[in-house]
């Protein structure tokens, strides 16, 4: 299903200063994907940051070329990203200072034998805000999905995209899950907070039933306990780690053929979720927690090519973690063009997975 902006809309021009997402009409009914931002980086534990992303991820797709020589015109779908919302800025705000001196301390934990009172009421009320943000996350979600939208959420930190991988897999039990970062994101309540950026995909596997299955690439800061987990998980939860990739590419192997293999345990319908410190921190370099190793620019398209090729089918994606430099102007900078880019390729390989 096409619903082509409109006839006025020239795709090779530069794009108007008035315009939507990538230069398009601002269009919530005729455009085919929604894209949700959600500026909220209260529990990140090493730079901050990453609230900037959404709003710098526009500015900056307006310099996108709209033609795709993977994946063709994706904007002849129409694409709309919501108006950030007030509400989450608030929350943000506030989750943020009343985290800071818990992340400060190095989490709930005193150092003298148990939790420190006070940290944890701090810990508490953060994940208090945690649960409003994760419904309010879900609700925007399912009022796109309800119309058919094929729906994108843009970080923020890590813990944001909760509530609609939980929209998804209501919907469609047995969802699996592609997960690309540097971290595995299976730590229980880092720090003490339950909704952490670092908790993700623990929260994901413990707390959504409907999701059957995640794979993993790209990690490669993990603790001991996220490996256990990894391994008793009975292969719900499947990580190729980015000392295997390296190894398989040092050493010649057919990339291709692993990333096949490796993608083969995934079900039919899948959802992405997306932290672009995943990627080699050439590309990233403001991320929040930027780590050594990871996937090129290009192999990370290998990735979602690949997906796309073995006909599973794209419902849904994230894109996290992206902040633009400190000080910077929104949209001027390195890593807001890296995360524009790469989130029209991810909405593209969606669209080209359901046409």
């Amino acid at each position: 299903m096409k619903s082509a902006p409109s006839m006025k809309f020239d795709p090779n021009a530069a794009a108007a200063l008035e315009s939507g997402l990538f230069g398009l009409p601002d269009d919530p009914q005729g455009a085919r994907v929604h894209i949700l931002g959600v500026p909220f980086d209260a529990t990140t534990s090493f730079r901050k940051g990453t609230a900037r992303g959404p709003a710098a991820i526009r500015a900056a797709s307006r310099q996108v070329d709209l033609f795709d020589s993977l994946n063709g015109r994706p904007y002849e779908a129409g694409i709309w990203m919501a108006p950030l919302d007030a509400k989450v800025v608030a929350w943000n705000d506030e989750a943020s200072r009343v985290a800071e001196p818990v992340i400060a301390a190095g989490g709930v934990e005193s150092g003298r034998g148990g939790a420190d009172a006070k940290l944890r009421k701090a810990a508490e009320r953060v994940d208090a805000i945690g649960v409003e943000l994760n419904r309010w996350v879900e609700e925007r979600t399912n009022e796109s999905l309800d119309q058919g939208k094929l729906c994108g959420l843009v970080g923020g930190d890590h813990s944001t995209p909760f509530g609609a991988i939980q929209a998804h897999a209501a919907r469609i039990p047995g969802l699996g899950i592609l997960h690309v970062d540097a971290h595995a994101d299976l730590r229980p309540a880092y720090e003490g907070f339950t909704w952490s950026h670092a908790s993700i995909l623990r929260n994901v596997a413990e707390r959504i039933d409907g999701v059957a299955r995640i794979v993993q690439v790209g990690v490669r800061d993990f603790s001991e306990e996220e490996h256990d987990f990894i391994l008793a998980s009975r292969g719900r939860i499947q990580t190729l780690f980015d000392l295997d990739w390296a190894d398989a590419r040092h050493s010649g192997h057919n990339l291709k053929a692993l990333v096949r293999r490796t993608l083969a345990s995934l079900p039919e319908a899948v959802y992405v979720t997306f932290d672009v410190d995943g990627l080699e921190p050439a590309l990233c370099p403001n991320t929040g927690t930027p780590v050594p190793g990871g996937l090129g620019w290009n192999e990370a398209m290998l990735w979602l090519d690949e997906l796309v090729r073995s006909g599973r089918r794209v419902v849904g994606f994230d894109l996290n973690e992206v902040a633009p430099a400190p000080g910077s102007t929104d949209g001027a900078g390195w890593d807001e063009n890296v995360g524009a880019r790469l989130l029209y390729r991810l909405l593209g390989f969606a669209l080209r997975s359901q046409a």
